[in-house]
């Protein structure tokens, strides 16, 4: 059988492009593949003729030297006949990233990666835990004692998994690939090595405390110090504190995430502290001065102006959280209340009716005022 022109072999004019040169080739070879033409001879030699085409054209030296001496300069490359000599594993080792997505399913097992044969250092996993605070607690920050098993290094074999004096082989079923073909005809599937696990080695003399594993599985128990003003939902990076890597791979990070729990007396508004103060009428209206307990229990004096309405909110700077960023601190903000009692006695009773009839039932300004009533008759 004549050789045709690679060109006409791969439907294209002398002057294709790379491009051109290999999506003409990928189609050939999808289209003749033997897996999809089982016992085709004809199938096959296109297949073939399509591979060794492909090969020259898309060389830049070998395609200039075909253009320029034709098929005499290629006698070499194949012995007699439409198949020109060529191995159909030798087509799927140099061409098999050609067929994308089809790779595996026709067996040339090219997209799976080749593994070295020896073991390899593998990073631990981050592992996380989360610690539930009071808001006194996120206030002042908190020594917190964190306990929980995580794989450690393995200290007998010095991360190697191995007994002393040994050491891990390649594997001889798979030559370190870590994967195996079952073949029948052209049609091979790629499947995981059974005598190594996939890894490409094996542990002859595994090390009796890990058991090959380089690592072991320990409860640990330290402290952690919670920042003060850290907020709820944050989440703190302990470093090196995840479980540890395989065979010498660094270890993972543990991450603490921090749940606030509500408060009944104070609230957190950004870097705010927050709470309500109750007061009586009369304070309300002739002005005070109250102590109030904050939070950390230490006493802070607030003075109410006169005339202070319900809501209004009263600030003192820098007693609020700690940012956590620049170290300043919010603010603490008192916002007022008023305390209307359920049951009086007789002589408030009085004395509230008395004010009601002077000052009615209508909101004035000026004298006319709650103020001014106050002034007349308590000022």
């Amino acid at each position: 059988m004549s050789k045709r022109d690679y060109y006409e072999v791969l439907g294209l004019s002398k002057g294709a492009s790379k491009d051109e040169i290999k999506k003409a080739y990928r189609k050939l070879a999808m289209k003749y593949h033997p897996d999809r033409n089982p016992n085709d001879k004809k199938a096959e030699e296109k297949f073939k003729e399509a591979a060794q085409a492909y090969e020259v054209l898309s060389s830049d030296q070998k395609k200039q030297q075909y253009d320029q001496f034709g098929h005499d300069n290629f006698q070499n490359m194949g012995g007699q006949g439409g198949a020109h000599g060529m191995n159909m594993d030798d087509i799927f080792s140099a061409f098999g990233h050609m067929f994308g997505d089809f790779g595996d399913m026709f067996g040339n097992g090219q997209s799976a990666q080749r593994n070295s044969g020896r073991p390899q250092p593998q990073q631990g996993h981050d592992l996380h835990k989360e610690i539930t605070l009071t808001l006194k607690d996120a206030f002042l920050g908190k020594k917190e004692e964190i306990g929980y098993y995580h794989f450690f290094d393995c200290a007998a074999c010095k991360k190697t998994g191995c007994a002393p004096g040994t050491s891990a082989q390649r594997c001889g079923r798979c030559n370190g690939s870590g994967h195996t073909q079952i073949r029948q005809g052209f049609f091979a599937v790629t499947q995981t090595c059974s005598a190594c696990g996939g890894h490409g080695f094996t542990i002859p003399s595994p090390c009796k405390d890990c058991r090959g594993q380089s690592r072991i599985q320990k409860y640990d128990k330290f402290s952690v110090t919670i920042p003060a003003g850290v907020y709820n939902d944050a989440e703190l990076r302990i470093p090196k504190k995840g479980d540890a890597g395989v065979f010498g791979g660094s270890s993972g990070n543990l991450y603490l995430k921090i749940r606030v729990l509500a408060d009944k007396n104070f609230k957190r508004i950004d870097d705010d502290l927050v709470c309500n103060i109750m007061l009586t009428y009369p304070q309300l209206v002739l002005g005070s001065q109250v102590d109030i307990e904050t939070i950390d229990g230490t006493k802070e004096a607030i003075k109410i102006p006169k005339g202070c309405a319900v809501g209004q909110k009263l600030i003192i700077a820098g007693k609020g959280f700690v940012k956590l960023r620049n170290k300043a601190r919010g603010n603490l903000v008192v916002i007022t209340q008023c305390h209307v009692p359920k049951k009086i006695n007789a002589d408030a009773k009085k004395a509230l009716t008395a004010y009601s009839d002077i000052i009615g039932t209508e909101p004035k300004d000026s004298e006319g005022s709650i103020l001014g009533f106050f002034k007349k008759f308590l000022g």
